[in-house]
């Protein structure tokens, strides 16, 4: 009787399925029988060949590219604050009793309020210019990775810390060899966690105070009744929150290969 294999090697059963594209072929099926029946007002609703075209017009000029890397910006400047911040925070308080006392209770009060929220009182302290923009995509990456890194500290078994006491490990090889590996899967899970939620809330405050990127496109085709201008952002920002998603995954999975194999 041959022996069945004791894993699967990682990334098996990951490979790519025709079946995936029937669903969004299925829902652009629908989207355009929508508009050819007459179900909605074309000032309300417009089949994606129209949307179609202005996509492709916008990226003919150059428009689309604009915003996108504009969007891309400070998603990539906030979200590194946001994250660098939230390491921090979360060791503090996790390796430290007395900061957990002190800080935990307020933090975990904002941490229930939506990043949304804090908009209005953000715009009077920076303006809509990019600062704005940069500390809602800051905040909104912060908690979770905070969250994230205190958990994965606070599972770490105390009898290891016991162990490293008695060999009296140094604090950079007790973080390197013991902190580091046990964390990181929680920690990454965190990290991708937070860049998708930074992604839609730097797309919401676009929409509210924003002279360029995704969400002030889409909210200058709503100005101008431009319902393709909208729908257009709305695919865009679907599109590159899928695919940072997809990406953080790949590289969660890389990252903790190691637990497998």
């Amino acid at each position: 009787m041959a022996s069945r294999p004791l894993s699967t090697p990682a990334g098996a059963g990951r490979r790519f399925s025709p079946g995936v594209m029937l669903p969004p072929l299925a829902l652009l099926a629908l989207w355009q029988a929508a508009c050819l029946t007459g179900l909605f007002p074309a000032q309300v609703l417009v089949p994606p060949s129209e949307v179609a075209r202005s996509l492709a017009a916008m990226t003919a000029s150059g428009e689309l590219q604009a915003h996108i890397g504009d969007s891309l910006w400070r998603l990539l400047i906030g979200f590194a604050i946001g994250a660098v911040a939230g390491l921090a925070f979360g060791s503090l308080i996790a390796l430290s009793r007395l900061a957990e006392t002190a800080l935990s209770p307020l933090f975990l009060t904002l941490w229930q309020v939506p990043v949304i929220a804090f908009v209005p009182m953000m715009v009077l302290f920076l303006g809509i210019d990019e600062p704005f923009k940069i500390a809602v995509v800051a905040i909104a990456a912060f908690f979770p990775v905070a969250l994230a890194t205190f958990d994965g500290i606070r599972g770490v078994p105390r009898a290891w810390f016991e162990v490293a006491r008695v060999y009296r490990t140094r604090l950079p090889d007790l973080v390197r060899r013991i902190l580091l590996p046990a964390t990181v899967p929680a920690v990454l899970t965190g990290l991708r966690v937070a860049l998708t939620r930074a992604w839609v809330v730097l797309i919401a405050a676009e929409l509210l105070a924003a002279d360029s990127g995704i969400g002030q496109m889409m909210e200058m085709g709503r100005q101008l009744f431009r319902i393709d201008v909208v729908l257009a952002g709305v695919v865009v920002s679907g599109l590159i929150g899928f695919l940072l998603d997809r990406g953080a995954r790949a590289i969660e999975r890389r990252a903790t290969r190691w637990r497998t194999a």
